[in-house]
C-alpha cells in the first residue's frame, strides 16, 4: 500500500506542465546540498521561529518546502543514509554516532553518492563535517568519491580552536590545515571559493554539512548581541549560531549568483540532519527531539530550489526520507542506479515536481536492539520511543505505540488498542526489517581507558 499523501502547489497562474517537464533530456544540474546540524523543525523563520533565518527563508520562498521530510534521529546515521541511499541498519550504523574513538565508519563496500556522480563527470567537494569514519585513510572523504575535502571529521568540535578533545581536527584534502576563524564562517568561505573557481563546463556536486548549531555552544559575539532579549544565555548563543549559519547559507547562494551559475540548471537543497534539542531550539508541535524516534527527532525543515523546474512557494506533502536524495540526485544527473547493494531510497522527483504520492510503502525511522519505529501511510508504530539513539545497553522497557500522523502529528494519542490489525501489521513489518539488520556497531559513549587522543585526527604514520 503506497502512502496516500499528495503534494500541494501554490501556483499563481503558472502551468504545472511547464514547470515540471522531465529533466531526462536536460543538462546535468549543478547540485549544492547544505546540511544543518541539530536544527529543529521550529528553528527557521518560515516555521515561525523567533530566531532570524532570512536566507533560509528566501530559499523556502524561491523553491518548495517539504512538510514531511525525514532523517535519522542523530547525525552519523543521517549522513550515511545520504551517502549510500540505504538505511543505516543495513551496514551497522543504526546505533548512534561514529565516536572519535570508533575504529569503523561507513563500510568501504558501500557505493557513495559522490562516487556515483564522479562516474558521470561531476566534480565533487565536501566542506564541513564528515562524521563517517576517520580511523583509517580509506574512510576519509577523498577515498570515498570526493575530489575536494575541507573541514573536520568528528562531531562536537570547538568552533574556534578547530579541535576535538585537544586533537587538531581541521583539514583540506584530508591533510592537516592550520587556520584561524569560526568554523561556520570558514566553511562558507571555502564553499564560496570553490564555487567561484569552478569550471562550469563540468557539473558540480557541492556538499556543505555545517556543524552548526550543534554543541558546544559558541558563537561570535556580534551574533550573540542580537539575542540579548532572550532570557536564557544558552538560548542566546544557540540562536546566534543559527543566524550565523543562516548568513553562511546566504553567502554560498550569493557566490552562485556572483559566479553566474545558471539558476535554471542549479539545484539547491537544504535540510537538518536530525531534530532539535528542545531545551535549546524548537521542534514546535512535534513531540520530543534529537535522538528520539518521535516526530521531533526525525522530521526536519527541508527546502529545494530549482528555478523553472520547481514553483516558487510550492509545498511537498509526500512523506520522503533522506535516503531518497541518493537515487533522486543520481537520476537527475544521468547516473546509473544499478549497483550490487539494493537501495532503500526511491526516486522522489515525481513526488517533488509532479505531485505524485510518496514512493514508499513504508519509511523505516530505525530499528536497533533497543528501539524502533516505522511509518506506513498515515500510520506510525513506535517501540520504546523515549530510548535515545546513543543507548549502549538494554533499557529494560518494552513500550509500543501507534499513531495516526496525518491526524495527530504531535503523537499525543496512542491508538494501538483501537486499531489492532494495523498495529500488528506494522509491528510485524518492523520485526521483519529488524531480522534483516546488520549487527550494529555500538561504541562506548566514553573513550576506552587505553585510547589516546591523537595530535591530529585522521593523521596516520
Amino acid at each position: 500500500m503506497r502512502m496516500l499523501i499528495g503534494r500541494v502547489l501554490v501556483l499563481s497562474g503558472i502551468a504545472l506542465l511547464a514547470l515540471t517537464s522531465s529533466p531526462a533530456a536536460a543538462e546535468q544540474p549543478h547540485i549544492v546540498m547544505m546540511l544543518a546540524d541539530d536544527l529543529g523543525w521550529g528553528d527557521v523563520g518560515y516555521h515561525g521561529s523567533r530566531i532570524s533565518t532570512p536566507n533560509i527563508d528566501k530559499l523556502a520562498a524561491r523553491g518548495v518546502q517539504f512538510n514531511q521530510f525525514y532523517v535519522q534521529p542523530v547525525c552519523s546515521p543521517t549522513r550515511a543514509s545520504l551517502m549510500s541511499g540505504r538505511y543505516p541498519m543495513r551496514y551497522g550504523l543504526q546505533c548512534g554516532v561514529v565516536r572519535p574513538w570508533a575504529d569503523y565508519g561507513l563500510p568501504l563496500d558501500e557505493r557513495t553518492l559522490p562516487q556515483a556522480l564522479n562516474d558521470v563527470g561531476y566534480e565533487t567537494a565536501v566542506c564541513g563535517k564528515w562524521h563517517l569514519g576517520h580511523s583509517r585513510p580509506e574512510y576519509l572523504p577523498t577515498s570515498r568519491g570526493f575530489d575536494h575535502q575541507y573541514g573536520h571529521y568528528n562531531g562536537a568540535i570547538d568552533y574556534f580552536k578547530l579541535e576535538r578533545d585537544g586533537g587538531h581536527d581541521w583539514h583540506r584534502n584530508d591533510k592537516r590545515l592550520d587556520e584561524e576563524g569560526y568554523s561556520t564562517n570558514l566553511i562558507a568561505d571555502e564553499a564560496s571559493r570553490l564555487i567561484k573557481e569552478h569550471d562550469q563546463s563540468r557539473p558540480l556536486f557541492l556538499y556543505v554539512p555545517f556543524n552548526a548549531p550543534h554543541t558546544p555552544l559558541q558563537a561570535p559575539q556580534k551574533y550573540i548581541d542580537q539575542y540579548k532579549h532572550f532570557k536564557q544565555k544558552d538560548r542566546q548563543v544557540y540562536a546566534a549560531m543559527v543566524t550565523c549559519m543562516d548568513d553562511a547559507v546566504g553567502q554560498i547562494v550569493d557566490a552562485l549568483e556572483t559566479a553566474k551559475f545558471p539558476t535554471d540548471n542549479t539545484l539547491i537543497f537544504f535540510c537538518s540532519d536530525n531534530g532539535g534539542i528542545p531545551k535549546l531550539g524548537s521542534n514546535r508541535e512535534l513531540r520530543s527531539g534529537k535522538g528520539r524516534l518521535y516526530e521531533g527527532g526525525v522530521r526536519v525543515p527541508a527546502v529545494m530550489v530549482w528555478e523553472n523546474r520547481l514553483p516558487a512557494g510550492g509545498e511537498v506533502n509526500a512523506a520522503l526520507h533522506i535516503v531518497d536524495l541518493y537515487p533522486t540526485f543520481l537520476k537527475l544527473a544521468g547516473a546509473s542506479l544499478e549497483q550490487e547493494k539494493p537501495l532503500d531510497g526511491r526516486d522522489a522527483w515525481p513526488a517533488i515536481a509532479d505531485g505524485a504520492e510518496s514512493p514508499h510503502e513504508y519509511i523505516l525511522h530505525n530499528t536497533t536492539p533497543f528501539h524502533g519505529a516505522l511509518r506506513s501511510g498515515p500510520w506510525k508504530v513506535v517501540h520504546n520511543g523515549d530510548v535515545t539513539s546513543n543507548t549502549t545497553a538494554d533499557p529494560g522497557q518494552n513500550v509500543w505505540e501507534l499513531f495516526n500522523i496525518e491526524e495527530d502529528p504531535s503523537e499525543e494519542n496512542d491508538v494501538s488498542a483501537r486499531r489492532p490489525r494495523i498495529f500488528e501489521r506494522l509491528k510485524k513489518q518492523l520485526a521483519d526489517l529488524a531480522s534483516q539488520a546488520h549487527e550494529p556497531n555500538i561504541p562506548p559513549n566514553r573513550a576506552p581507558d587505553d585510547f589516546t587522543v591523537p595530535a591530529v585526527w585522521g593523521e596516520f604514520n
